[in-house]
């Protein structure tokens, strides 16, 4: 299985392709998209929304999972980064795949062992858990950290099913 894994934000977005099989996780890609700065909000969305189709056109994922929006103390700041969400989920529902939304803190518990674990924290564990990974940034280090996430989420979601199937 393929997943894409979304860190959404209006400067930029970062985003990680893993494939999984079994319990091995292989990393593919990863990146940032980074809407021109000056440009109106408008246009920054669209330039986030065809820059992931062009991700997804290119890797063909079979799934995605996106970090959900936290609230800042800034309410326009806060509606702005839920914008830029919107159309970070949009891009992959629109291309047809299912899309799951996961905490923050959910995200670095399951790849670090901890919920309020820094930013440097996550990527390590991501070069570990993805032996031969740059990550560009730590953007595109929290998209990996949430395709792991979903990896790990999905595989005890399938394991339940099939459990449940069994009994």
């Amino acid at each position: 299985m393929r997943l894409l894994g979304l860190d959404p934000g209006l400067r930029a977005t970062g985003w990680g392709i893993i494939d999984v099989d079994g319990n091995a996780l292989r990393h593919v890609a990863n990146g940032v998209l980074w809407p021109e700065p000056d440009a109106p909000l408008a246009t920054r969305l669209v330039e986030l929304y065809e820059g992931l189709c062009d991700v997804i056109d290119r890797h063909k994922p079979d799934t995605a999972a996106v970090e959900e929006t936290f609230f800042n103390a800034n309410p326009r700041t806060t509606l702005r980064l839920g914008q830029a969400c919107g159309v970070v989920i949009l891009a992959p529902a629109n291309a047809g795949l299912p899309v799951s939304e996961y905490a923050a803190n959910v995200i670095k518990k399951s790849v670090v062992g901890v919920g309020h674990a820094a930013k440097i924290q996550v990527t390590d564990m991501v070069r570990r858990l993805l032996p031969g990974c740059v990550p560009e940034n730590s953007d595109a280090a929290d998209a990996l950290a949430v395709a792991i996430c979903h990896a790990h989420h999905a595989q005890t979601a399938r394991r339940v099913a099939n459990a449940g199937s069994a009994a």
